[in-house]
């Protein structure tokens, strides 16, 4: 970079350091693709508002326990490495920098992250699968496919291909459950086998009583030999019990025996722990969580739908939004269909909406379109962060008329039984996981335009009451 701008970089440094509470107050920093990250001491020392108005700052905010500041891709690169020199302290990896932040978490922060954790590592099947499912539901529905031999051998090849996914998520959970936890991969690979094993009685055909299930009695307690096909939360379950036994075990076996007993004590624990406590403890809590869920669709209807829609943007803000992933992987293995992916669509979609409505309000302020603008094209990818810290939350109306605006969209949802087809993926992208039927794909587009709109509209008109001086942005 030249002087001028190492200047002026320097000068942003300075400010920076000041206002999160002085040097001794900064424990690491670190740098994603567009925001600063800085662990603090003592959050509260940080002048968040102030730090707002620094020179080519975007946003802030707080999330992971990390002071988060957004300047955009590339300018973050040179900002980090001078205020790095400046505190004579070496830039840390994400990862390091994540390990020393979740040291300050509390234990429910903990236990979401964790949570969150499992669901990223194996994100990438799980997107895979509802896509594959997306796209065997079109094409079983065109005659033409269903009449040409190779069409349809190809759309039955991608039916198997979803169908094994999601019929070996548990599986997959377990394993990234174990690995998340800090045991080693293969016992989560393990358990998953035991649990899905044929040696026991289908699931699905239980339930409907086709099959003829095997009852054990071990000290005096009857123990069912059935699968635990679509047992996400007993696989998150047994994944941290599994984790845990297999790092006791790994220290407490002597280590000329370790390689043969650790791993033999671990799996015949776990199986144990599986079939007598945790799965039917897992099973009733799935169970619960499911009929929840479908209970609010049956009886609040319209009401239960807008309110779910409308607050959602707002468990984002406190980080919970994570534990939604093996909600959703659930009512998938329970319902079919997942009406909670477009319902928190829409609640994103809305919250670009208000984006706009206070960009409308502020057109002629420079550093509202360098918030908003990039701001909003993140939203169209699910992404809400940008929008949320930097413009919504910040200046509270259109946080508020995002809300409504999620509200109407998550009515629209309801009215049109608009669901998906997996989890994941939202806004734009998420289309592709909309389910087809009932003109599927045209309800979901129809949703998202609303609910833009009314946030757009809600936002707009709330700015109208707020005084003028409480939403003008600073000058750049």
């Amino acid at each position: 970079m030249d002087a001028e701008k190492r200047k002026r970089y320097e000068n942003i440094a300075s400010e920076l350091t000041r206002l999160a509470g002085g040097k001794s107050n900064i424990l690491g920093i670190a740098h994603c693709a567009t925001r600063l990250r800085l662990v603090l001491e003592d959050n509260d020392k940080a002048d968040i508002h102030a730090i707002e108005d620094v020179d080519l700052v975007k946003g802030v905010f707080v999330a992971g326990d990390q002071l988060q500041i957004i300047f955009g891709a590339g300018l973050v690169n040179d900002v980090c490495q001078v205020l790095a020199d400046s505190l004579h302290m070496d830039s840390m990896s994400l990862g390091d920098l994540k390990t020393k932040a979740n040291k300050r978490m509390n234990p429910l922060q903990r236990a979401v992250k964790a949570l969150s954790d499992v669901f990223i590592e194996i994100m990438p099947g799980i997107l895979a699968a509802a896509l594959l499912t997306g796209l065997s539901s079109v094409l079983g529905n065109i005659d033409f496919v269903q009449n040409n031999d190779t069409l349809y051998g190809l759309s039955r090849l991608i039916n198997i291909s979803s169908g094994a996914i999601f019929g070996f998520l548990p599986l997959c959970v377990a394993y990234s459950t174990v690995k998340r936890f800090g045991g080693r991969p293969i016992m989560g690979i393990v358990i998953g086998c035991i649990m899905l094993t044929n040696s026991l009685a289908d699931a699905s055909a239980a339930a409907q009583g086709t099959v003829e299930v095997t009852t054990l009695h071990i000290f005096g307690i009857p123990v069912d030999l059935i699968g635990f096909q679509g047992g996400i939360i007993v696989a998150l379950l047994i994944g941290i019990v599994t984790a845990k036994l297999d790092i006791f075990f790994e220290k407490k076996v002597p280590e000329v025996i370790r390689l043969l007993v650790s791993p033999l004590l671990t799996t015949l624990v776990s199986s144990f722990l599986l079939f007598m406590i945790i799965g039917p403890v897992g099973r009733g809590l799935a169970n619960g969580i499911t009929a929840v869920l479908v209970w609010m669709t049956q009886h609040l209807g319209v009401i239960g739908y807008a309110a779910f829609s409308g607050v959602q943007q707002l468990i984002v803000i406190t980080g919970l939004h994570h534990v939604f992933g093996a909600i959703e992987s659930q009512l998938l293995v329970d319902t079919g269909r997942n009406f909670l992916n477009p319902l928190m669509s829409v609640a994103i979609i809305a919250q670009g909406g208000a984006v706009l409505g206070y960009l409308a309000r502020n057109i002629k302020e420079a550093k509202a379109k360098e918030l908003c603008i990039p701001s909003f094209i993140s939203v169209l990818f699910g992404i809400t962060e940008p929008a949320l810290f930097g413009v919504n939350l910040r200046y509270r109306y259109p946080l508020i008329g995002g809300c409504i605006g999620g509200a109407i969209g998550g009515a629209v949802v309801y009215f049109t039984d608009l669901a998906a087809l997996g989890f994941g993926t939202t806004v734009v992208p998420g289309i592709a996981l909309a389910d087809p039927a009932n003109n599927g794909y045209v309800n979901y587009i129809i949703a998202h335009v609303i609910a833009l709109a009314a946030g757009f509209l809600f936002a707009f008109v709330l700015g109208i009451g707020f005084d003028r001086k409480n939403m003008i942005l600073p000058p750049a």
